[in-house]
């Protein structure tokens, strides 16, 4: 095992999150346990690591509580290695990194709720497809767990920034973000257009970071008769390393739109989107045109 230098500081909580995650192989482990990865094998194709220092990872990330070990086989006896509650907590920490990444040194320091076209954070978003989503529940507007991938022969899981009841209830310039505005539009589009959604065999689902209640005020309101999912735990972000931007204290899913199959594989990509209108469209041709 390799040596370990201990942080001295015991009263600092950064100091002391640093002694279990401030190794960069730390926390990418972590990243690619979100996203469904789960054996050793996986870990060490994905990361490109040696057995060695994965093998003390892992040992490290299992005896924190982070990580816990569980048998998938007997003969031979091998192992699964699954985010704990504890381990869950880092997810935050993971969004917050990624999202000053895009920030500061993708970006150009600039708060934005989309993205260029051209950027490379729409390259990563855009090399999603084909990818399996992980299995997962993300509670609905009534807390009820539901997975973001319906048993239909296609979802179309639009995630959105944030859309409130009333206006009050919006961040402190909401309105000067680029890319903000307009997910009650969009939200409302879907919903004029459910029934051809449905016709085309997919079920329409919205996400975003906000607690289940303020989503079930917003659908009550806006008349939704779709479900909208609560990403507040930042499981599926974190999972699909979906773009956000930070307004209110709360991290916020830039506007995208995912298509899904049955097998839960991405179909299609839509993002950026600066014309919501033409996002829905370009959602539907996808379903209508999928084999």
């Amino acid at each position: 095992m390799a040596q370990r230098t201990h942080l001295g500081d015991a009263d600092c909580s950064i100091a002391q999150a640093l002694d279990v995650v401030g190794d960069w192989w730390t926390l990418l482990v972590v990243r690619d346990a979100a996203r469904g990865v789960h054996r050793f094998e996986e870990f060490q194709r994905e990361l490109g690591v040696s057995r060695k220092v994965l093998t003390e990872r892992l040992k490290l990330l299992v005896e924190a509580g982070v990580l816990t070990r569980e048998p998938y086989q007997e003969r031979p006896v091998r192992h699964e290695y699954r985010l704990t509650p504890r381990g869950r907590g880092l997810l935050p920490v993971l969004v917050a990194l990624q999202d000053w990444g895009d920030t500061w040194v993708l970006g150009e320091g600039e708060m934005t709720a989309t993205a260029e076209e051209s950027s490379r954070e729409a390259a990563r978003v855009h090399a999603l497809l084909g990818t399996r989503v992980p299995e997962l529940l993300l509670p609905d507007r009534f807390g009820e767990p539901r997975d973001p991938v319906a048993d239909t022969p296609f979802t179309v899981l639009y995630c959105f920034p944030g859309a409130y009841a009333r206006a009050e209830s919006y961040p402190p310039g909401w309105a000067g973000i680029p890319g903000a505005k307009g997910c009650t539009l969009e939200s409302c589009t879907f919903r004029d257009q459910l029934a051809e959604f449905t016709a085309a065999g997919a079920t329409v689902q919205g996400v975003s970071t906000q607690r289940p209640d303020e989503q079930r005020e917003f659908a009550e309101a806006e008349r939704l008769r779709f479900p909208l999912l609560s990403d507040a735990g930042l499981a599926l972000t974190s999972a699909l390393r979906l773009p956000t931007f930070r307004a209110g204290g709360v991290s916020r899913l830039k506007r995208l739109t995912l298509v899904l199959d049955r097998d839960r594989t991405v179909r299609e990509v839509i993002y950026p989107i600066t014309d919501i209108e033409a996002g829905v469209r370009t959602a539907l041709e996808a379903v209508r045109g999928a084999p």
